[in-house]
């Protein structure tokens, strides 16, 4: 190791020391502030998919009003039709009611004297009928979102995760303004409140609202008991003078530094599109959909724990890459396996969301590592609201089922695949003192793309000739 970096290796280290001797080991004070955070936050998981059930597709078919029609018309009157190989009901269409309700009073039977594959079918102009097996009523069953009406579904569920993305944007101004256990009490107070009215609405339109506003609520409760927390583990002051302001803009006015932000932010777009995509199909993995959330759910403990020691052991790129890769092949592996072993499907979709819940644990460490003191907040919130925007997004893509089975999978895929190839070019942090100062950020190595190398000897070529 070169003296100079020897130097600047030993001052930062003994700059973080110094700025952290007084907090002294994992003792009482660590242990209060720890344990607190947990618990402002721990309500946010118990509200943050019940879009899971809420939103869910009961089976349906087509409404037949009470109209005579004999008991072999009445079973007839549902087309079948050939999805994924299997015969089945048709959900969005039936025979012509009025010529049914002709033959039917003729005498005719299907089949016999009728060849009913040669009638005319028409679309659900009555409504539909929903089964009550699993659920009472759904966002589905109440506004028909399904056939014509499908875009209506990812939009609605998309509507939630809006409250997520404006909670994410609006916290951190906020919370500067005017501190942040003024702001984390608020953020507590109104998800409790809305969250308990929304559970008496009268109507489906005022829950959502209401679910939309403490969605606000639970994303700012968890943003400002993070930045809380943190601060009193770092002992920041707020009122200390700065010489210089930084602010979202600093992250793209410098070629290194904009290169550094928009590969993270492909990174969390890609993990959290991954993670809530999955989330958010927990209830197509099996018959039972509540016995399919436990198992999504049960994923994210080992997940979690997989994280903590990656953090420990393991370099952050390599680690990111092997997760992503985990989770990109797994997905891809869907489509390869037999109809009859649907309980290999389920675990290699798990396998995939395991990737990404550990993945998007890790780029909470990995990012604040990357960037200098004065950007660390900013760069996290910025990268966290990109993340929402992400799963905005992937209620849409679960809906590319339509035109094929695994084409949310594959789509998943191949953005962890193309995840994967832009993560080699980050720098690594693990093991590296914390950057203090945008100079410093600077100088950690990267592997450049040979291109860019071959572009940057080029212009050296062209000023030495210069010079000469």
């Amino acid at each position: 190791m070169k003296t100079g970096e020897q130097s600047y290796l030993s001052d930062t280290m003994q700059d973080y020391e110094d700025a952290t001797a007084f907090l002294g080991h994992w003792g009482r004070f660590q242990q209060e502030v720890f344990f607190l955070t947990c618990v402002s936050i721990l309500t946010n998981g118990l509200g943050g998919f019940f879009v899971v059930f809420v939103a869910d597709t009961p089976a349906h078919r087509c409404l037949i009003p009470d109209v005579n029609l004999t008991v072999d018309w009445d079973r007839a009157v549902i087309p079948i039709e050939v999805v994924d190989g299997k015969q089945e009901s048709s959900r969005c269409s039936r025979y012509r009611l009025d010529v049914v309700r002709n033959l039917s009073a003729q005498g005719f039977l299907p089949g016999r004297d009728v060849n009913i594959t040669d009638l005319e079918q028409e679309s659900c102009v009555d409504g539909f009928s929903y089964s009550k097996d699993i659920y009472q009523s759904t966002l589905v069953s109440e506004f028909d979102l399904v056939c014509s009406e499908q875009w209506k579904k990812p939009f609605t569920s998309t509507v939630l995760f809006l409250g997520v993305l404006t909670g994410s944007l609006i916290s951190g101004p906020i919370s500067d303004r005017f501190g942040r256990k003024p702001v984390l009490f608020i953020t507590v107070g109104v998800q409790a409140i809305f969250t308990l009215v929304a559970m008496f609405s009268p109507t489906w339109v005022v829950f959502i609202i209401l679910f939309f506003l403490s969605s606000l609520g639970q994303v700012s409760n968890y943003v400002s008991a993070f930045v809380l927390g943190s601060e009193i583990l770092t002992g920041k002051d707020d009122k200390a003078p700065s010489r210089e302001h930084y602010n979202v803009f600093t992250l793209v006015r410098n070629a290194g530094i904009r290169n550094t932000t928009l590969i993270l932010c492909l990174l969390w777009f890609t993990l959290s599109t991954g993670y809530a995509g999955l989330s958010l199909n927990t209830s197509q993995l099996h018959t039972d959909p509540y016995f399919s959330c436990f198992i999504s759910a049960a994923v994210e403990v080992p997940a979690s724990v997989t994280s903590w020691l990656a953090l420990q052991y393991l370099p952050r790129r390599l680690a990111i890459m092997c997760i992503l890769l985990l989770g990109g092949t797994s997905l891809y592996g869907i489509q390869l396996v037999p109809e009859d072993l649907s309980g290999l499907s389920i675990t290699l979709e798990m396998v995939g969301k395991f990737g990404f819940t550990a993945g998007l644990s890790l780029m909470y460490v990995y990012t604040a590592e990357l960037y200098p003191t004065a950007l660390r907040n900013t760069a996290t919130g910025t990268c966290s609201a990109v993340s929402r925007v992400g799963s905005c997004f992937s209620p849409f893509i679960l809906e590319l089922s339509v035109y094929s089975k695994y084409l949310p999978q594959m789509t998943l895929g191949t953005l962890g695949f193309l995840a994967v190839f832009a993560s080699i070019f980050l720098p690594e942090s693990f093991g590296q003192p914390l950057p203090q100062t945008i100079q410093q950020m600077r100088k950690r190595e990267r592997i450049k793309c040979p291109c860019m190398k071959k572009k940057a000897n080029s212009k050296s070529v062209v000023m030495i000739e210069s010079q000469l």
